[in-house]
């Protein structure tokens, strides 16, 4: 299969550019994968994965032979006419986005009517027109360019890539438009030739580049809403979980990013919602609905330190578990997560700080000082008079309660991703709160924990 179908390149092998390079490996693509990070390429030709992606780690052994990981660009030009680019647009202290990477990429490419750079990186309206006019101004006219939009979803990248919603892909018209869409041709409907359930969105390169950050926003949006909606429930008794629900059922609005939580983190939702509303303020426009999106997430991880003082009174000299570093469940990222505004909002009031996380300790705990991180979550919680829920592993979820509450010195349990039972957790003796939900008491006749040093 791999000669049937072409070559390509990536440069970056980080979350976006491995699962790339391994999803075009699996559908039979020899992959060229670049990167400056000589320490990262070496593991990865040791087989070794640099980041926890599930099914990853499997997919890059199957297709092994048809991966090579080098620092060297040239090899990539010399076998692939496609580059794809996958590196890091970090924001700025602007908080527009960091294109210094790419534009590093396009300093590196040769004069070449042959090759296309493919965007993958997530960048700003107008990056493709400006990427065009560089190669005229460096005597490159020929490069050709395409704008196609990542959408894969960290903890189900693998499947989101050969599975896709939809294929973007923004060009001039050219064969270099052309030549992506037989790549994704496989993973489209069967009426774009394909066997998958990938729809195809082609279109201009500014459109292309747009419909990524108004995705990420709107869904941003859509997690700011219910979190309001949850503070609001509080007030007035309602359950956001019921209200979600009922709201979910009608099909104009759907079910998706309607749980109420802590907030929203990661890689993508701050970056492009704060780099949208830097884009429209550029242009002119001031987009007023992504500032309050913004405000609203930052106010809802500070507001599970209220729910504690609500609970314990004064933080100073409480032991506080948190249970979940990482920004989301099954994966290791821990860019923008709301552990970090919490734990050092903790600590700031006076707490002692346990935590726990299945797979992101390692990596979280150079960013959390002060915090002692544990190797299970019963050990994080023992001593502490307050436990908080801010990743919902499944591990979290199947906790025993009644060995939980046995272990703290106190009684208090918040469930900042609504993801345990409370009236399970009132009944194991423990004061339970959720976000938007009814607080529970634990029922009387519970025995108080007698944690040696609690």
């Amino acid at each position: 299969m791999s000669a049937e179908r072409e070559p390509v390149g990536v440069i970056g092998t980080g979350y976006v550019g491995l699962v790339t390079a391994v999803g075009f490996a699996e559908l039979g693509s020899d992959v060229v994968c670049v990167d400056i990070d000589a320490e990262k390429i070496a593991r990865l030709n040791r087989g070794e994965i640099p980041i926890y992606e599930p099914g990853l780690a499997e997919l890059v052994e199957k297709n092994r032979e048809r991966l090579t990981f080098t620092t060297d660009i040239s090899v990539a030009l010399d076998r692939a006419r496609l580059l794809f680019v996958a590196v890091g647009t970090p924001p700025t202290y602007s908080g527009d986005a960091d294109l210094s990477a790419v534009h590093a990429v396009v300093g590196a490419m040769p004069a070449s009517d042959r090759h296309a750079l493919v965007m993958k990186s997530t960048v700003p309206v107008g990056t493709g027109e400006a990427i065009k006019r560089v190669f005229a101004e460096q005597g490159k006219s020929g490069f050709r360019y395409v704008s196609c939009p990542e959408f894969l979803k960290e903890g189900t990248a693998v499947s989101d890539f050969l599975a896709p919603d939809r294929v973007v892909v923004g060009d001039d018209g050219d064969w270099a438009g052309d030549a992506v869409v037989e790549l994704y041709r496989p993973l489209l409907v069967p009426d774009e030739g394909g066997n998958g359930p990938g729809q195809l969105v082609r279109t201009d390169i500014a459109s292309a580049e747009m419909v990524k950050l108004a995705s990420n926003a709107f869904l941003a949006t859509k997690i700011s809403f219910i979190n309001e909606i949850a503070n609001v429930c509080e007030e007035t008794g309602a359950d956001v979980v019921e209200v979600a629900r009922g709201m979910g059922l009608d099909e104009r609005i759907g079910p998706k990013f309607l749980n109420a939580g802590i907030g929203f983190g990661g890689s993508c939702f701050p970056k492009d919602v704060t780099a949208l509303k830097q884009l429209a303020g550029n242009s002119g426009y001031h987009f007023q609905l992504l500032n309050s999106v913004i405000e609203v997430n930052e106010l809802q991880k500070r507001r599970v330190i209220g729910k504690l003082e609500k609970h314990l009174g004064t933080l100073i000299g409480k032991r506080i578990a948190l249970l979940g570093l990482a920004f989301k469940p099954n994966t290791d990222d821990m860019r923008e997560a709301s552990s970090l505004v919490l734990s050092a909002r903790l600590q700031a009031a006076g707490a002692e700080v346990t935590a726990f996380d299945p797979i992101a300790s390692e990596i979280a705990a150079p960013m959390l000082r002060g915090v002692t991180l544990a190797d299970d979550a019963i050990t994080a919680a023992r001593g502490a008079d307050a436990v908080v829920l801010v990743t919902e592993w499944q591990e979290f979820r199947d906790l025993d309660l009644a060995e939980l509450r046995s272990v703290m010195a106190g009684d208090v349990l918040i469930d900042g991703r609504n993801a345990l039972d409370g009236d399970a957790a009132a009944s194991a003796g423990l004061r339970y709160e959720g976000i938007g939900r009814r607080a529970l008491t634990a029922e009387p006749g519970r025995p108080v924990s007698t944690v040696a040093g609690a």
